[in-house]
């Protein structure tokens, strides 16, 4: 999880404007440190291991095109182009851009740089609209020296994504970088394809409320609603086809704890059966998501059974207090930010005896909403992304 720096009000945006380089510039600031060990070596092709310090040199002193240099870690195996910004990337950091690029902290704010998908410590756009931070060392190297300082002392920053202007220093936002963007997932990911759909609608064991609440429906957002059923025994295909067609099928077990009418295995069988009336064929091309949560009621066979039918491994996302573990869930989706090796749970605990302690103590689970809400993020950033 990324640090987030908040911004002084000693500078404006403008002012940053003003101050960026151009590649002359580079240039002479190349020259005037011609002594040091960057600028006396040949070509960077001579260090072993990629390094980022050195991408201005082969710009502008060697004349390489910064397409042939991965942008995110300055090695020279680049597999493709970076779908946001001119420059290449190599396969590590494709894989990494692909398994980081739309996760969020749970303020909605991204959780790693937006060029190379690392960073601990990011600088967070101010646009209210925009959620995406940088790292140090981008600004650093890609812009100018001293940019991330300078950005750090503004009172309102803008990023590279939302100022007008598309080049800074050897940044460069590429030109309809969002159909880019998913051209890059469409051919490089072997996940589910970004959604394009504009009807946001869904099956759900969660009311409305919460669901805006985590922000995935708003009168931004058009035409989106949501189908609520609470015992589906009698729910048949044929309304389930009248109701859709759906992007998001979602459903879960009631929270532990709570008193419910039917076996716990039932509601993932019939979540299951709901699941298959809804999906796309196939081979359809329509996006579509879901995710069924068990909140710690489903026997360790049931978790199995569901695994079998879904055909993928659960995930364990938990929340802690101190040193008490409030609550804990077990997901299974499809959504590929859930399936992340950045998402994952160090929870390493017999279930059983987690669920029996919150009862004991009274801690009862929460809505799923509450632990599910970082997963929802991304995909609202799908959406928005995509349409």
């Amino acid at each position: 999880m990324a640090q987030v720096v908040f911004l002084s009000d000693t500078d404006s945006t403008e002012d940053l404007e003003e101050g960026l380089p151009s590649l002359a510039d580079m240039a002479a600031s190349l020259e005037k440190d011609s002594t040091s060990d960057v600028v006396s070596l040949g070509s960077v092709e001579e260090i072993t291991s990629p390094n980022r310090d050195h991408i201005v040199h082969e710009v502008i002193k060697n004349q390489r095109s910064i397409e042939e240099i991965c942008i995110c870690c300055g090695s020279f195996k680049v597999h493709t182009q970076h779908p946001l910004f001119h420059g290449g990337i190599c396969s590590l950091c494709t894989e990494n851009f692909l398994e980081t690029f739309f996760l969020y902290d749970d303020d909605g704010l991204q959780s790693y740089c937006t060029i190379c998908c690392s960073g601990k410590i990011l600088l967070m756009c101010d646009e209210p609209t925009c959620n995406r931070g940088y790292c140090f060392k981008c600004l650093d190297v890609l812009v100018s020296p001293g940019t991330a300082e300078k950005v750090k002392a503004m009172n309102t920053w803008l990023c590279f994504m939302c100022l007008p202007l598309s080049s800074h220093g050897l940044l460069q936002k590429k030109q309809r970088w969002r159909t880019r963007l998913k051209c890059f997932y469409d051919q490089e990911s072997n996940e589910d394809r970004a959604p394009n759909a504009t009807t946001k609608q869904s099956i759900s064991n969660l009311h409305s409320s919460e669901m805006k609440s985590i922000g995935f429906l708003d009168s931004s957002l058009g035409n989106g609603r949501l189908k609520y059923l609470h015992d589906v025994t009698n729910i048949l295909r044929m309304n389930v086809k009248e109701w859709g067609p759906f992007d998001f099928i979602f459903g879960s077990t009631p929270p532990v704890g709570n008193s419910y009418d039917h076996p716990p295995a039932w509601y993932f069988y019939q979540y299951y059966r709901i699941l298959q009336y809804g999906k796309p064929l196939e081979n359809s091309e329509r996006p579509f998501f879901w995710m069924f949560v068990d909140n710690l009621v489903l026997t360790e066979e049931d978790r199995d059974t569901a695994s079998r039918f879904f055909k993928t491994e659960a995930v364990t996302v938990h929340r802690e207090h101190g040193e008490t573990i409030q609550n804990a869930v077990i997901i299974w989706s499809n959504i590929p930010s859930v399936k992340s090796k950045y998402s994952l749970s160090d929870l390493n605990v017999d279930l059983h005896l987690l669920a029996k302690n919150i009862i004991r103590k009274r801690i009862l689970s929460q809505q799923p909403a509450t632990l599910v809400k970082k997963f929802f993020l991304p995909l609202k950033e799908y959406f928005k992304c995509f349409s």
